[in-house]
């Protein structure tokens, strides 16, 4: 579609590392973005019995095809239905943030650590809000002057940046594993707080159902009340 590109180079990363996934994890499968797209029912593999790899070849494939170096590579290792390990590469600097659950979140040889702003006024947050409802959509936008900065990103980067303390907040509307799964795990591991809308946990088969990112609980309850609670 005009708004949702696929480039060659999309479908050749796809390709290349499903290969080298499925053997390097003999009895793994694999989840890409272009291959779900063309067999939604792939998403089921998320909860089946074997070990799931859930690809985006590349997150941001517009800001690519338009020459600009915001996009990235993503990639989570998800079994019995939660993610176990994730990477996100960043092709412009060459630097892969990663995490395994319970082991923290690194940047190279650096641990990454969530923000912690000195206050709510200096809350900065992007804001991923073209796929709420409208009316929803339009309370959004209306709240983005309350934060110090707010811009709509990739996913990729945007976790790049919660993980790395250069971003306090995100929220999301549409949950893609491909988009999400990694980026959850690297920030949680990072010291985040992350939840659904409901205030449930994420979960990587979660397609549906917003998710908010936060430095911690206190920051997520503010931020849920700002955002979504009475005018």
């Amino acid at each position: 579609a005009p708004d949702d590109l696929v480039t060659v180079a999309d479908e050749a990363m796809e390709r290349r590392l499903s290969a080298d996934l499925r053997r390097l994890l003999p009895g793994s499968v694999v989840i890409g973005e272009e291959a779900a797209a063309a067999d939604p029912s792939l998403h089921d593999l998320i909860a089946g019995p074997a070990p799931v790899w859930v690809v985006d070849p590349l997150d941001g494939t517009s800001s690519f095809a338009a020459g600009r170096p915001a996009f990235g590579v993503i990639v989570a290792l998800v079994a019995g239905g939660e993610t176990l390990m994730g990477w996100i590469h960043d092709p412009n600097t060459g630097e892969t943030a990663a995490a395994e659950r319970g082991s923290g979140a690194w940047l190279g040889g650096t641990k990454l650590s969530v923000s912690r702003p000195p206050s709510v006024a200096a809350l900065r947050g992007a804001m991923a809000t073209k796929f709420f409802p409208e009316p929803i959509r339009e309370r959004l936008d209306a709240r983005r002057g309350l934060f110090r900065r707010h811009r709509q990103s990739h996913a990729a980067g945007d976790y790049l940046q919660l993980a790395r303390g250069s971003l306090d907040f995100a929220l999301y509307q549409r949950t893609l594993p491909w988009d999400h799964a990694a980026g959850a795990l690297i920030h949680a591991e990072a010291g985040g707080y992350s939840a659904r809308l409901d205030g449930s946990p994420y979960r990587p088969r979660y397609r549906e159902g917003g998710l908010l990112a936060a430095p911690d609980r206190a920051t997520w309850d503010y931020l849920h009340d700002v955002l979504f609670g009475p005018a």
